[in-house]
């Protein structure tokens, strides 16, 4: 229950919003189209409300973590409540009596605040739309560079606010100001002031390894004090200011255990970022670390499990081998798949550790020769009966969907599927 508390807290504040402007309306007395300004201003306060927790998502604070399910999901969090904020402001428009062509400021503010979020949010919504990708450079790193404006257009739109020739409603305005106070602290904090209160350390870039034609496996030690990796599994935030397309932070699986003294990444090169990577980063770059954020850990589900790694999805379940110091304390069926036998870079690593653990189970399979995996081989395997499994995943999220719903359909309880999403886009 705890991990959905954030979830829940965000709800009731909607409702408390909605509820609070009909407790409190706005003044009645000579306003023509009354009804609509009502129902108008509920719509774009609530708009406010969900971008300030968009906003305040984005700050990426660790100790709100554990009352949503890990940062991944956070970030699942923010794309719903981003999706839902962009799709109200559209009803907002057409129900409020806006009067484009009067002369009054808080009209153009809202256009321009408008056409902001749709330039910026689209893109997300659409990325395969050639118009709309062009705003982007059609990579991540440029959509990220967009997604920075965000803030400014929900000043804008605060302003547009309080500018607009609208029924007075001082209550539930004086509420509204708690989450535009909340938004636009959120938006200077991740872009301004947070470089000076995030706990950032300086690495170094110890090894660099290619065990294949597009993995690259980065080493990194401290400077000094290393960050602090809790618990494998987990995830990190990392760039390379000495390299101009590398120094823009980029979130990695750790690979490596906790217990260990350097931190290892294993990057797939499927993006420009990636790419230039794998090209161009060299040992004795310098290298910036944020984290480590995450709650995928498998020391926290029961005493059966099955775990599915697809592609570069192996990295957490790196991460979980190389931190069996002693017996595996649960019984593991993991599977490792990938297209071809050459993208199975750690398969001879794996095999190694699963012949010192009895309780563990490793399937490393080619899908172009052995053909696709799939949930019914792996309940048989499992003895034919999941209800008692617990299941973690991290790959490619087609794979991830159609396996959670399979699994379902297997009788695997939902509570007992844990899975890292990654397409924090």
């Amino acid at each position: 229950m705890k991990h959905k508390l954030g979830n829940i807290v965000f709800i009731v504040l909607v409702l408390v919003t909605i509820g609070v402007w009909l407790v409190f309306p706005p003044e009645s007395e000579g306003v023509e189209n009354y009804f609509r300004y009502h129902a108008g201003m509920i719509f774009g306060s609530v708009v406010i409300v969900l971008m300030s927790f968009s906003l305040f998502l984005s700050t990426r604070p660790r100790w709100a973590e554990p009352f949503f399910g890990g940062l991944d999901k956070m970030y699942m969090t923010h794309r719903h409540t981003s999706t839902a904020a962009f799709l109200l402001m559209f009803v907002h428009l057409l129900t409020v009596p806006l009067r484009v062509f009067d002369l009054l400021l808080g009209n153009y503010l809202a256009i321009i605040s408008f056409l902001g979020f749709v330039a910026i949010v689209l893109p997300t919504l659409a990325p395969r739309v050639p118009f709309l990708n062009k705003l982007t450079g059609r990579s991540y790193e440029g959509w990220k560079k967009l997604h920075r404006y965000i803030g400014i257009f929900f000043i804008l739109g605060y302003l547009h606010s309080i500018t607009v020739n609208a029924p007075s409603a001082s209550v539930a305005i004086n509420w509204n100001q708690i989450f535009v106070f909340l938004g636009i602290g959120s938006y200077l904090y991740t872009e301004v002031f947070g470089r000076f209160f995030r706990k950032y350390a300086p690495y170094v870039v110890e090894a660099v390894k290619h065990p294949n034609n597009s993995t690259t496996e980065v080493t990194l030690r401290a400077r000094g004090k290393p960050i602090k990796h809790a618990h494998a599994g987990q995830f990190l935030f990392v760039r390379f200011p000495g390299d101009k397309v590398l120094n823009e932070s980029h979130p990695f699986t750790i690979s490596s255990a906790p217990h260990e003294n350097v931190l290892r990444v294993t990057v797939k090169a499927c993006g420009d970022f990636t790419r230039h990577l794998f090209h161009n980063l060299k040992e004795g770059m310098d290298a910036i670390v944020e984290g480590a954020y995450g709650m995928f850990n498998y020391k926290t589900g029961g005493g059966k499990q099955i775990w599915v790694a697809g592609g570069i999805g192996i990295t957490p379940f790196l991460s979980f081998l190389r931190d069996l110091k002693a017996d595996l304390p649960h019984d593991v069926h993991f599977y490792y798949t990938v297209r071809h036998e050459e993208e199975a870079v750690f398969a001879g690593e794996i095999r190694e550790i699963t012949a010192k653990h009895p309780r563990l189970m490793a399937h490393v399979r080619f899908s172009a020769v052995h053909g696709s995996l799939t949930v019914e081989e792996i309940v048989k395997n499992a003895g034919g009966s999941v209800n008692r499994h617990h299941v973690y995943m991290c790959g490619p999220l087609p794979m991830v969907q159609a396996f959670e719903k399979k699994f379902v359909e297997a009788g695997v309880p939902a509570e007992n599927i844990h899975y890292e999403e990654f397409n924090f886009r």
